[in-house]
């Protein structure tokens, strides 16, 4: 069952995310590493990714992952580039079969073995929107006509406030973004469940669906990490001693995941998973969380 699908019929979504090869990297290599979730996904992610002026190519790597029976979800950045761009890549993107967008604006991410910070939320809904409804119509928005209609199931980055009220101009952004016909909201990482509960009530009068990002912890020092330069205070102190303290330090993570995950399925209607480059160990974080 495909993306699609899976929210139309309100099942709990699994989604993952990697980062497009770069370099000498071999795509190939990569698809193998997630042969053994095949199946237990709804989408792999991959994302725009530049380091040190060498960019990975997210659009092939769409298309290799769909031959090999992953659905594919192209994720891309709204902020660097302008209409006619985006509606380039866009178009690529569909002529490969992708039928998954998720877009952001490139305020932050972080992909990588390293942690590689670059940043993502707010998207330009208006630049977003001109180019959609042109792709819709089956044009181009310089007004020719395009080869067929072209149409995403479109998903939404949106930053969960870690317990605080959301903004006004939040609230206002996922509004716009619901009128550009987003299929789904996704959030930043989620650690704290109670919190992420409260970010839920406020939310769930848009009636779209929201999917939790999970980011697999596998050490104490990642968390720290995150805390410093992410989000001071976004992993919990209990989660990062629970992994400073544990002589089994892939137990601990594994147990941190599932019961992350568990607390999260009656709340919202799936999650993504970032594996920080932990792609070939996904399938025991699965098992563990009873998915699929």
């Amino acid at each position: 069952m495909n993306l699609k699908e899976s929210l139309e019929k309100k099942k709990f979504v699994v989604t993952s995310e990697i980062q497009a090869p770069m370099g000498d990297d071999n795509p190939e290599e990569l698809v193998e590493s997630l042969k053994k979730i095949r199946g237990r996904v709804d989408g792999v992610a991959i994302s725009d990714v530049e380091l040190e002026g060498v960019v990975g190519d997210s659009i092939q790597t769409c298309d290799l992952l769909n031959k090999n029976r992953f659905n594919a979800i192209y994720q891309t950045t709204t902020r660097d580039k302008n209409r006619f761009q985006l509606q380039k890549d866009l178009t690529q993107a569909h002529e490969t079969g992708v039928e998954n967008l998720l877009v952001f604006t490139e305020d932050y991410r972080i992909s990588g073995d390293s942690l590689q910070e670059s940043m993502f939320f707010h998207v330009d809904s208006g630049k977003l929107a001109s180019v959609l409804e042109h792709m819709k119509r089956g044009e181009t928005i310089d007004g020719h006509a395009l080869e067929k209609k072209i149409e995403f199931v479109l998903g939404s980055g949106v930053e969960t406030p870690w317990g605080k009220n959301v903004p006004k101009k939040g609230m206002e952004e996922m509004e716009q973004m619901v009128e550009v016909g987003t299929g789904y909201f996704l959030t930043t990482p989620i650690f704290d469940v109670d919190q992420f509960e409260k970010f839920m009530k406020q939310v769930n009068t848009f009636g779209v669906p929201v999917i939790a990002e999970v980011m697999i912890l596998r050490t104490a020092g990642m968390g720290k990490f995150l805390n410093r330069h992410f989000k001071s205070g976004l992993v919990p102190d209990w989660a990062i001693q629970k992994l400073l303290k544990a002589p089994d330090k892939t137990k601990a993570s594994i147990e941190l995941f599932a019961e992350t995950v568990n607390n999260l399925k009656n709340l919202c209607q799936g999650i993504h998973i970032i594996t920080i480059g932990g792609e070939d160990k996904l399938a025991q974080y699965l098992n563990a969380a009873k998915l699929k």
